[in-house]
């Protein structure tokens, strides 16, 4: 059976999921910049709890982002490390993406819009309909201040999920639920990874990359 272990640190939030024989296996800690002291040995306990050793995992996943910058390098890096290191392959998954699938695997939820605070005033943003139980982008995700954000006009958002929601009163939309404390989770990259491992698409680690929606990352925005 397919072993995917799958890492984030996009946000506050670190966490680590591994999946072994149809077995699940989860850390998740909220530690603003420890993640990349506290990262690895995440891993390490749950492959010792799995009773597995690195080379058995058989692809790794990471939050790709958007985030914060600092964080998704880190996601990045670590998982082509570990991937070059056992020569296996990898998988992105939108961290947008990842507060859809757990807004829909807490909360039931099928059209949800995700949203996580950028800073510089703007919101990462993205729209997501469940289709064969993942969540799935509909339109694209952007970075926007929060009066532009716009969903595709055929959704109805059902849910509202990430720190972006913050801002929910200067949002051009609303959503029926809120959960403006939700951080994305590496248990639920683990679901929206696995339609693409098993339709083999995935990437050398050589050719992991973050998403960070915004070109300028260091300086403010001009006014």
């Amino acid at each position: 059976m397919t072993t995917l272990l799958a890492i984030d640190t996009a946000t506050e939030a670190c966490s680590a999921a591994l999946l072994h024989n149809g077995q699940r296996y989860h850390r998740f800690e909220i530690i603003p910049r420890l993640h990349a002291q506290r990262l690895l040995p995440m891993i390490e306990e749950l492959l010792a709890e799995a009773g597995i050793g690195m080379s058995a995992v058989d692809c790794l996943v990471f939050g790709r982002g958007p985030g914060a910058f600092t964080g998704v390098r880190i996601a990045t890096g670590m998982v082509q490390g570990l991937a070059f290191a056992i020569g296996k392959p990898v998988i992105g998954v939108s961290n947008l993406a990842a507060l859809a699938q757990r807004a829909y695997r807490e909360h039931g939820v099928e059209q949800v819009a995700a949203a996580i605070d950028a800073r510089m005033d703007e919101v990462y943003w993205g729209c997501y309909r469940l289709e064969q139980g993942v969540m799935r982008l509909q339109g694209e995700e952007r970075v926007c201040a929060p009066e532009q954000v716009s969903p595709p006009a055929e959704l109805v958002l059902q849910g509202g999920a990430g720190t972006g929601w913050q801002y929910a009163e200067r949002l051009a939309v609303q959503a029926e639920r809120q959960w403006p404390q939700m951080l994305p989770d590496a248990q639920d990259l683990l679901d929206l990874a696995m339609p693409d491992w098993q339709a083999g698409h995935w990437l050398d680690a050589a050719d992991a990359q973050p998403v960070y929606l915004r070109d300028q990352v260091a300086t403010p925005k001009q006014r």
